[in-house]
């Protein structure tokens, strides 16, 4: 029944700006405060005869992120008020903007951006259960610059592709943020929120009634929530209800899975939007040289995964290893440098994303080994000079105490030998030794060789070469 409806996805994401200061006054912009109402002052408070002024360095961020996603940077922009009326919003409105955003249209992560535009986050309200209840707030995070980006709405088949591309594009504007250095876009600490408009229709060219859900905070959830809400809404049409699903704001509750109802969802005449007339206009191609901010931008997501995909033809899931750690990805590059051979390279990324990373996991003592003894050991591994085994034995050591493989592998006796006379004189004994093995590869058998390999590895404390190995034992079981 599903492909009988059309789910409709259109986002809107804030994300709070890494500036020292808050938008419009000198207070410090610190997320990681732990004292409530420290970081305030008279304009963040909204006291009688505060005014209010711009963080330039905000505004530079929010260009950057237009520039990014090939955005329209505005000649013209202005801050307006937004009425309404929250204890979270000391003013009675917040300083935001509409008609005259920062950035319009722009593309990323196979969705379509409307526009990015400026504005101040909300005091943070705390619910405490104790006697009748009661809440406070923390004016801390109030008038810390908000960015906020709202993207088209985007029509899929089914809710599984719906929610997939909401949540790839949201994890592909953390990634972006992170690598212009313009927010940390931490989720968990409310660094940065997904609101996800929904709705449903039976005709791809229409577009169903609009319901928000606001506040995700995790990749997790958004797919989830969507999800929800999209099989919600079918269900309604399938029992002929449709006409319960009114546009309205909803929550998502994470312990039980599911959307619910939070208010009815106001429209843009509800706010009585109009220009702040504290604030002054904005000439930004005057105030700001775009060609220099373009040219200074950083290698971004996209284009890094471009040139990794042609420089070391590496697997897709290894090249967002290091995409998601930049850290790990310029060590890989100069990995890379040593080794030169794009063969090696492959392999060296796979010991890392495979190897290293599971070794890493749950064990903070696991520490990154120098270029140049990762690279010695992957010389080890690609010139048969060690076994697989003993590579991954050495790589444990080495993110524990960094020193030369080819040290450890000597004093360990880990080296494989290649000598041909002496490696004979084993097989010839395992041959000797094993009637069965021998007689079953040559009745055809062929997988029975393997046995025998390992037997004469066993027999030489494991340093015979196994393709020297294989290539002695087809050699004298030929005779």
């Amino acid at each position: 029944m599903l492909n009988k409806y059309y789910p409709t996805i259109g986002l809107e994401i804030h994300a709070e700006l890494k500036t020292n200061t808050k938008m419009f006054c000198s207070c410090r912009n610190n997320p990681d405060e732990e004292k409530p109402n420290v970081n305030i002052c008279p304009v963040c408070m909204a006291h009688p005869g505060a005014l209010p002024v711009v963080n330039k360095r905000a505004v530079e961020n929010v260009i950057k992120v237009g520039l990014a996603i090939d955005g329209q940077i505005a000649d013209f922009s202005e801050f307006d008020r937004k009425n309404y009326f929250y204890p979270d919003i000391p003013k009675g409105y917040q300083i935001s903007q509409y008609k005259y955003p920062i950035v319009s249209g722009g593309h990323l992560a196979g969705m379509d951006v409307t526009r990015v535009h400026l504005e101040e986050d909300t005091a943070n309200n705390k619910h405490f259960d104790q006697g009748e209840g009661y809440s406070l707030i923390d004016f801390n995070r109030g008038g810390v610059p908000l960015m906020e980006l709202v993207t088209e709405p985007h029509t899929r088949d089914n809710a599984e592709e719906i929610a997939k591309l909401a949540s790839g594009f949201a994890k592909e504007l953390q990634l972006l943020l992170w690598y212009l250095g313009v927010s940390e876009a931490n989720m968990e600490k409310g660094e940065m929120r997904v609101e996800a408009n929904i709705s449903i229709s039976k005709d791809q060219k229409v577009l169903g009634t609009k319901v928000e859900v606001k506040n995700l905070n995790s990749f997790k959830s958004v797919e989830k929530a969507i999800k929800y809400e999209v099989d919600r809404m079918i269900k309604l049409w399938e029992e002929g209800r449709e006409s319960e699903i009114a546009q309205e704001t909803r929550g998502w509750d994470e312990s039980k899975q599911k959307t619910f109802s939070q208010r009815k969802k106001e429209g843009s005449a509800d706010y009585r939007y109009f220009p702040d007339p504290d604030l002054p206009k904005m000439k930004l191609h005057q105030a700001f040289d775009l060609d220099k901010i373009k040219k200074e931008l950083p290698e971004l997501p996209v284009q890094k995964r471009d040139r990794y995909q042609k420089d070391f033809g590496i697997k897709n899931e290894d090249i967002e290893v290091y995409i998601n750690d930049p850290v790990l990805g310029a060590w890989f590059e100069d990995v890379a440098k040593i080794l030169k051979d794009i063969e090696k390279v492959k392999i060296a990324s796979n010991y890392v994303t495979s190897d290293y990373i599971g070794l890493k996991k749950g064990n903070a003592e696991i520490k990154i080994p120098s270029v140049n003894n990762f690279a010695e050991l992957i010389d080890l591994a690609t010139d048969n000079k060690i076994s697989s085994r003993a590579a991954k034995d050495i790589l444990a050591m080495i993110v524990i105490k960094d020193e030369s493989p080819l040290k450890i592998a000597t004093e360990k006796n880990l080296l494989q030998s290649n000598d041909e006379n002496a490696l004979k004189k084993i097989v010839e004994k395992i041959i000797n030794e094993n009637p069965e093995p021998v007689a079953s590869y040559k009745a055809g058998k062929e997988n029975a060789i393997m046995s025998l390999v390992g037997k004469i590895i066993k027999e030489s404390n494991g340093s015979a070469n196994p393709q020297i190995v294989i290539k002695l034992l087809k050699e004298m079981l030929a005779r």
